[in-house]
Protein backbone atom coordinates (compact mmCIF):
# COMPACT_ATOMS: atom_id res chain seq x y z
CA UNK A 1 0.00 0.00 0.00
CA UNK A 2 1.52 3.51 -1.36
CA UNK A 3 0.25 6.76 0.18
CA UNK A 4 1.08 9.83 -1.64
CA UNK A 5 0.42 13.78 -0.25
CA UNK A 6 0.64 16.78 -2.39
CA UNK A 7 -0.39 19.99 -1.29
CA UNK A 8 0.11 23.96 -0.57
CA UNK A 9 -0.86 25.80 2.84
CA UNK A 10 -4.66 26.16 0.46
CA UNK A 11 -5.60 22.80 -0.63
CA UNK A 12 -4.23 19.66 0.22
CA UNK A 13 -4.70 15.97 -2.05
CA UNK A 14 -4.14 12.36 -0.48
CA UNK A 15 -3.69 9.96 -3.07
CA UNK A 16 -4.15 6.28 -1.56
CA UNK A 17 -3.23 3.63 -3.94
CA UNK A 18 -4.67 0.51 -4.00
CA UNK A 19 -2.46 -2.73 -4.19
CA UNK A 20 -0.85 -2.65 -7.43
CA UNK A 21 -2.70 -5.55 -9.57
CA UNK A 22 -0.71 -6.38 -13.20
CA UNK A 23 -4.05 -4.97 -14.97
CA UNK A 24 -5.54 -1.82 -13.31
CA UNK A 25 -4.52 0.47 -10.73
CA UNK A 26 -7.37 2.25 -8.85
CA UNK A 27 -6.73 5.52 -6.41
CA UNK A 28 -8.99 7.56 -4.66
CA UNK A 29 -8.70 10.80 -4.39
CA UNK A 30 -9.76 13.35 -1.24
CA UNK A 31 -9.18 17.08 -1.26
CA UNK A 32 -9.19 19.15 2.17
CA UNK A 33 -9.66 22.89 1.92
CA UNK A 34 -8.23 24.95 4.81
CA UNK A 35 -9.91 27.73 5.88
CA UNK A 36 -8.77 30.99 4.45
CA UNK A 37 -8.87 34.78 6.75
CA UNK A 38 -7.67 38.22 4.87
CA UNK A 39 -6.97 36.03 2.00
CA UNK A 40 -4.43 34.04 3.78
CA UNK A 41 -4.00 30.89 5.26
CA UNK A 42 -6.00 30.56 8.15
CA UNK A 43 -2.80 29.39 10.68
CA UNK A 44 -0.52 31.56 8.74
CA UNK A 45 -2.65 34.28 9.46
CA UNK A 46 -3.35 33.81 13.02
CA UNK A 47 1.01 33.03 12.97
CA UNK A 48 1.11 36.52 12.07
CA UNK A 49 -0.77 37.63 14.05
CA UNK A 50 0.80 36.02 16.92
CA UNK A 51 4.37 37.04 15.37
CA UNK A 52 3.11 41.07 16.07
CA UNK A 53 2.17 40.22 19.33
CA UNK A 54 5.08 38.73 20.33
CA UNK A 55 7.47 41.85 18.54
CA UNK A 56 5.04 44.15 20.88
CA UNK A 57 5.41 42.43 23.83
CA UNK A 58 9.44 42.34 23.63
CA UNK A 59 8.89 46.05 22.98
CA UNK A 60 7.05 46.77 26.22
CA UNK A 61 9.52 44.83 28.08
CA UNK A 62 12.25 46.89 26.96
CA UNK A 63 10.06 50.03 27.69
CA UNK A 64 9.29 49.18 31.19
CA UNK A 65 12.78 47.70 32.29
CA UNK A 66 14.39 51.07 30.94
CA UNK A 67 12.21 53.23 33.13
CA UNK A 68 12.05 50.86 36.25
CA UNK A 69 16.14 50.49 35.83
CA UNK A 70 17.31 53.81 35.19
CA UNK A 71 16.69 55.56 38.37
CA UNK A 72 19.00 52.86 40.29
CA UNK A 73 21.24 53.00 37.49
CA UNK A 74 21.90 56.65 37.79
CA UNK A 75 22.22 56.37 41.59
CA UNK A 76 25.02 53.40 41.10
CA UNK A 77 26.46 55.97 38.76
CA UNK A 78 26.16 58.92 41.03
CA UNK A 79 27.98 56.85 43.85
CA UNK A 80 30.69 55.92 41.69
CA UNK A 81 31.61 59.49 40.62
CA UNK A 82 31.40 60.34 44.29
CA UNK A 83 33.82 57.71 45.13
CA UNK A 84 36.43 58.20 42.51
CA UNK A 85 36.31 62.03 43.63
CA UNK A 86 37.38 61.09 47.15
CA UNK A 87 39.65 58.96 46.41
CA UNK A 88 41.31 61.84 44.01
CA UNK A 89 41.31 64.49 46.84
CA UNK A 90 42.30 61.94 49.73
CA UNK A 91 44.95 60.82 46.66
CA UNK A 92 46.22 63.74 44.89
CA UNK A 93 49.26 62.20 43.58
CA UNK A 94 47.75 59.21 42.03
CA UNK A 95 46.96 60.58 38.03
CA UNK A 96 43.70 60.18 36.37
CA UNK A 97 45.26 57.98 33.75
CA UNK A 98 46.74 55.42 36.64
CA UNK A 99 43.54 55.24 38.14
CA UNK A 100 41.89 54.41 35.25
CA UNK A 101 43.74 51.80 33.89
CA UNK A 102 43.59 50.27 37.83
CA UNK A 103 39.79 50.25 37.60
CA UNK A 104 39.84 48.94 33.63
CA UNK A 105 42.07 45.78 35.74
CA UNK A 106 39.39 45.73 38.43
CA UNK A 107 36.68 45.17 36.16
CA UNK A 108 38.23 43.01 33.88
CA UNK A 109 39.01 40.22 36.32
CA UNK A 110 35.84 40.67 37.88
CA UNK A 111 33.94 40.03 34.77
CA UNK A 112 36.07 36.87 34.53
CA UNK A 113 35.32 35.66 38.47
CA UNK A 114 38.54 36.97 40.02
CA UNK A 115 37.75 39.43 42.70
CA UNK A 116 39.55 42.24 43.10
CA UNK A 117 39.26 42.65 47.23
CA UNK A 118 39.10 39.12 48.46
CA UNK A 119 38.27 35.91 47.07
CA UNK A 120 35.31 33.93 48.97
CA UNK A 121 37.22 32.52 52.08
CA UNK A 122 39.94 32.53 49.98
CA UNK A 123 39.03 29.58 48.29
CA UNK A 124 40.24 29.59 44.33
CA UNK A 125 37.62 29.30 42.10
CA UNK A 126 38.25 26.38 40.09
CA UNK A 127 38.75 24.10 43.47
CA UNK A 128 36.57 20.56 42.56
CA UNK A 129 33.31 22.07 44.76
CA UNK A 130 33.46 25.25 42.29
CA UNK A 131 34.06 23.28 39.31
CA UNK A 132 31.48 20.87 39.64
CA UNK A 133 29.34 23.35 40.36
CA UNK A 134 30.70 25.34 36.76
CA UNK A 135 30.00 22.13 34.87
CA UNK A 136 26.37 21.45 35.98
CA UNK A 137 25.78 25.18 34.21
CA UNK A 138 27.17 24.43 31.75
CA UNK A 139 24.99 20.77 30.34
CA UNK A 140 22.03 22.31 31.79
CA UNK A 141 22.87 25.49 29.63
CA UNK A 142 22.04 28.36 33.30
CA UNK A 143 25.63 29.76 32.15
CA UNK A 144 25.54 32.14 35.24
CA UNK A 145 28.72 33.81 33.78
CA UNK A 146 30.28 34.97 37.19
CA UNK A 147 33.44 32.29 35.91
CA UNK A 148 34.80 31.86 32.94
CA UNK A 149 37.80 29.58 31.84
CA UNK A 150 41.14 31.21 31.36
CA UNK A 151 42.73 29.69 29.46
CA UNK A 152 42.94 28.69 25.54
CA UNK A 153 42.74 24.95 26.30
CA UNK A 154 39.96 25.26 29.03
CA UNK A 155 38.16 27.33 26.67
CA UNK A 156 38.37 24.42 23.99
CA UNK A 157 37.40 22.08 26.87
CA UNK A 158 34.31 23.99 27.52
CA UNK A 159 33.16 23.56 23.98
CA UNK A 160 33.50 20.24 23.45
CA UNK A 161 32.39 19.49 26.76
CA UNK A 162 29.11 21.79 26.39
CA UNK A 163 28.87 19.63 22.71
CA UNK A 164 28.98 16.35 24.75
CA UNK A 165 27.17 17.37 28.02
CA UNK A 166 24.21 19.32 27.02
CA UNK A 167 22.63 16.21 24.47
CA UNK A 168 23.33 13.85 27.67
CA UNK A 169 21.80 16.47 29.82
CA UNK A 170 18.65 16.30 28.17
CA UNK A 171 18.28 12.70 28.08
CA UNK A 172 18.89 12.46 31.59
CA UNK A 173 16.27 14.88 32.53
CA UNK A 174 13.56 13.41 29.45
CA UNK A 175 14.50 10.06 31.38
CA UNK A 176 13.64 11.81 35.08
CA UNK A 177 10.40 13.51 33.76
CA UNK A 178 9.38 9.94 31.94
CA UNK A 179 9.39 8.29 35.65
CA UNK A 180 8.07 11.49 37.50
CA UNK A 181 4.93 11.28 34.57
CA UNK A 182 3.64 7.94 36.31
CA UNK A 183 2.89 9.08 39.79
CA UNK A 184 1.59 12.45 37.54
CA UNK A 185 -1.13 10.49 35.83
CA UNK A 186 -1.77 8.27 39.15
CA UNK A 187 -2.52 11.52 40.48
CA UNK A 188 -4.92 12.67 37.20
CA UNK A 189 -6.52 9.20 37.33
CA UNK A 190 -7.60 9.34 41.01
CA UNK A 191 -8.96 13.17 40.67
CA UNK A 192 -10.99 11.32 37.71
CA UNK A 193 -12.27 8.65 39.56
CA UNK A 194 -13.33 10.98 42.31
CA UNK A 195 -14.53 13.98 40.47
CA UNK A 196 -15.16 12.75 37.50
CA UNK A 197 -18.76 12.54 37.79
CA UNK A 198 -19.09 15.88 38.77
CA UNK A 199 -16.87 17.92 36.37
CA UNK A 200 -15.75 17.72 33.03
CA UNK A 201 -12.14 16.26 32.09
CA UNK A 202 -11.11 19.62 30.89
CA UNK A 203 -11.53 20.79 34.36
CA UNK A 204 -10.42 18.02 36.66
CA UNK A 205 -7.14 18.45 34.11
CA UNK A 206 -6.57 22.17 35.09
CA UNK A 207 -7.30 21.28 38.18
CA UNK A 208 -4.66 18.41 38.14
CA UNK A 209 -1.96 21.09 36.68
CA UNK A 210 -2.75 23.25 39.32
CA UNK A 211 -1.82 20.69 42.07
CA UNK A 212 1.71 20.35 40.22
CA UNK A 213 2.20 24.06 39.95
CA UNK A 214 1.48 24.43 43.28
CA UNK A 215 4.01 21.49 44.22
CA UNK A 216 6.67 23.32 41.75
CA UNK A 217 6.62 26.81 43.18
CA UNK A 218 6.14 25.36 47.01
CA UNK A 219 8.85 22.47 46.79
CA UNK A 220 11.50 24.34 44.29
CA UNK A 221 10.83 27.72 44.94
CA UNK A 222 9.39 29.23 48.37
CA UNK A 223 11.19 26.91 50.32
CA UNK A 224 14.58 26.92 48.86
CA UNK A 225 14.39 30.42 48.71
CA UNK A 226 13.93 30.64 52.60
CA UNK A 227 16.79 27.98 53.27
CA UNK A 228 19.31 30.64 50.70
CA UNK A 229 17.89 33.59 52.44
CA UNK A 230 19.12 32.41 56.40
CA UNK A 231 22.01 30.98 54.92
CA UNK A 232 23.64 34.22 52.29
CA UNK A 233 24.33 36.86 54.36
CA UNK A 234 23.57 39.24 52.10
CA UNK A 235 20.20 38.15 50.16
CA UNK A 236 16.85 38.68 51.52
CA UNK A 237 13.97 36.93 50.85
CA UNK A 238 13.25 38.33 47.64
CA UNK A 239 16.45 37.98 46.48
CA UNK A 240 16.88 34.32 46.73
CA UNK A 241 13.19 34.00 45.22
CA UNK A 242 14.12 35.84 42.52
CA UNK A 243 17.80 33.58 42.44
CA UNK A 244 15.40 30.42 42.59
CA UNK A 245 13.53 31.51 39.41
CA UNK A 246 15.87 32.57 37.40
CA UNK A 247 17.97 29.57 38.18
CA UNK A 248 15.05 26.75 37.26
CA UNK A 249 14.05 28.78 34.24
CA UNK A 250 17.45 28.49 32.95
CA UNK A 251 18.12 31.95 32.32
CA UNK A 252 20.99 32.17 34.54
CA UNK A 253 21.70 36.36 34.87
CA UNK A 254 24.21 35.68 37.67
CA UNK A 255 23.97 38.49 39.44
CA UNK A 256 22.99 36.34 42.66
CA UNK A 257 25.65 33.35 43.04
CA UNK A 258 25.30 30.86 46.25
CA UNK A 259 28.36 30.37 47.95
CA UNK A 260 30.30 33.40 46.96
CA UNK A 261 30.08 35.25 49.65
CA UNK A 262 33.52 35.82 52.06
CA UNK A 263 34.07 33.44 55.11
CA UNK A 264 31.47 30.87 53.39
CA UNK A 265 31.54 28.15 55.21
CA UNK A 266 31.75 24.78 53.95
CA UNK A 267 31.46 26.24 50.69
CA UNK A 268 32.82 23.21 48.34
CA UNK A 269 29.62 21.04 50.10
CA UNK A 270 27.35 24.07 49.37
CA UNK A 271 28.24 23.70 45.86
CA UNK A 272 27.67 20.40 45.55
CA UNK A 273 24.31 20.63 47.20
CA UNK A 274 22.68 23.06 45.26
CA UNK A 275 24.03 21.59 41.80
CA UNK A 276 21.73 18.61 42.94
CA UNK A 277 18.88 21.68 43.77
CA UNK A 278 19.29 22.68 40.11
CA UNK A 279 19.07 19.62 38.75
CA UNK A 280 16.31 18.38 40.47
CA UNK A 281 14.54 21.84 40.23
CA UNK A 282 14.91 21.59 36.41
CA UNK A 283 13.08 18.14 35.96
CA UNK A 284 10.46 19.24 38.23
CA UNK A 285 10.00 21.97 36.09
CA UNK A 286 10.21 20.10 32.72
CA UNK A 287 7.68 17.79 34.46
CA UNK A 288 5.12 20.71 34.65
CA UNK A 289 5.58 21.75 31.32
CA UNK A 290 5.26 18.77 30.15
CA UNK A 291 1.48 18.68 31.77
CA UNK A 292 0.50 21.63 30.64
CA UNK A 293 1.34 21.54 26.84
CA UNK A 294 -0.25 18.25 27.20
CA UNK A 295 -3.82 20.08 27.18
CA UNK A 296 -4.51 20.97 23.63
CA UNK A 297 -6.86 24.07 24.70
CA UNK A 298 -3.96 25.74 26.30
CA UNK A 299 -1.43 24.66 23.89
CA UNK A 300 -1.38 27.96 21.60
CA UNK A 301 1.19 26.24 19.50
CA UNK A 302 -1.73 23.71 17.59
CA UNK A 303 -3.00 27.19 16.21
CA UNK A 304 -0.36 27.46 13.98
CA UNK A 305 -0.05 24.13 12.82
CA UNK A 306 -1.48 23.00 8.94
CA UNK A 307 -3.77 20.42 9.68
CA UNK A 308 -6.60 22.05 11.51
CA UNK A 309 -8.94 18.97 11.38
CA UNK A 310 -7.07 16.77 13.17
CA UNK A 311 -6.03 19.78 15.56
CA UNK A 312 -9.75 20.31 16.05
CA UNK A 313 -10.72 17.09 17.04
CA UNK A 314 -7.85 16.62 19.02
CA UNK A 315 -9.13 19.99 21.32
CA UNK A 316 -12.61 18.24 20.85
CA UNK A 317 -11.17 14.34 22.28
CA UNK A 318 -9.57 16.55 25.16
CA UNK A 319 -12.82 17.94 25.95
CA UNK A 320 -14.28 14.61 25.78
CA UNK A 321 -12.13 13.22 28.28
CA UNK A 322 -11.00 11.11 24.87
CA UNK A 323 -7.20 10.77 23.64
CA UNK A 324 -5.57 12.30 26.68
CA UNK A 325 -1.67 11.06 26.84
CA UNK A 326 1.68 12.42 28.89
CA UNK A 327 4.47 11.63 27.93
CA UNK A 328 5.80 9.13 24.96
CA UNK A 329 3.99 5.90 25.19
CA UNK A 330 2.08 7.18 28.28
CA UNK A 331 -1.08 6.62 27.33
CA UNK A 332 -3.88 7.61 29.81
CA UNK A 333 -7.77 6.40 29.48
CA UNK A 334 -10.37 7.88 31.50
CA UNK A 335 -11.79 4.80 32.89
CA UNK A 336 -8.67 4.37 34.71
CA UNK A 337 -7.48 1.12 32.79
CA UNK A 338 -4.55 1.18 30.66
CA UNK A 339 -6.20 -0.31 27.44
CA UNK A 340 -5.64 1.59 23.75
CA UNK A 341 -8.37 1.27 21.78
CA UNK A 342 -7.64 1.88 17.92
CA UNK A 343 -9.86 1.91 14.44
CA UNK A 344 -9.61 -0.64 11.69
CA UNK A 345 -10.46 0.11 8.15
CA UNK A 346 -10.47 -2.23 5.86
CA UNK A 347 -9.64 -1.52 2.25
CA UNK A 348 -10.56 -4.00 -0.68
CA UNK A 349 -8.52 -3.94 -3.81
CA UNK A 350 -10.59 -4.95 -6.84
CA UNK A 351 -9.20 -5.74 -10.52
CA UNK A 352 -12.47 -3.83 -11.53
CA UNK A 353 -15.29 -1.21 -10.15
CA UNK A 354 -17.88 -3.89 -11.39
CA UNK A 355 -16.64 -7.56 -9.93
CA UNK A 356 -18.22 -10.74 -10.91
CA UNK A 357 -20.12 -12.06 -7.69
CA UNK A 358 -17.82 -15.20 -7.35
CA UNK A 359 -15.03 -13.16 -7.42
CA UNK A 360 -13.13 -12.70 -4.15
CA UNK A 361 -10.41 -9.96 -3.27
CA UNK A 362 -7.80 -10.16 -0.22
CA UNK A 363 -8.25 -7.50 2.41
CA UNK A 364 -5.91 -5.20 3.94
CA UNK A 365 -6.37 -4.18 7.79
CA UNK A 366 -4.77 -0.82 8.39
CA UNK A 367 -4.78 0.67 12.19
CA UNK A 368 -5.24 4.15 12.70
CA UNK A 369 -3.89 5.80 16.25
Amino acid sequence: MEYKTYGTCSEITVLVESEQIPVVHRRISRHYQTPKLMGMCRTSFLFSIYLIIYVMFLFSGAAVFSVLETPSERAVQARLHGALHKFQHDHPSVSDQALEDLISEVVKASNRGVSASRNASGEPNWSFGQSLFFSSTVVTTIGYGHVTPLSRSGKIFCMLYAMVGIPLTLVLLSALVERLLVPTIWLLQWLNSRLGHLYQPFNIRLLHLFIIVLILIGLFLLVPAAIFASIEPDWDYLDSLYYCFISLTTIGLGDYIPGDSANQPYRPLYKIVTTGYLFLGITFMMLTLSVFYDIPQLNLGLLFTSNDDNNMEKVRLAGAGLGLQYGAGAAYSPNGDDSSHRQVVRVRSRRDDSPSPDETAPIKDFQLP
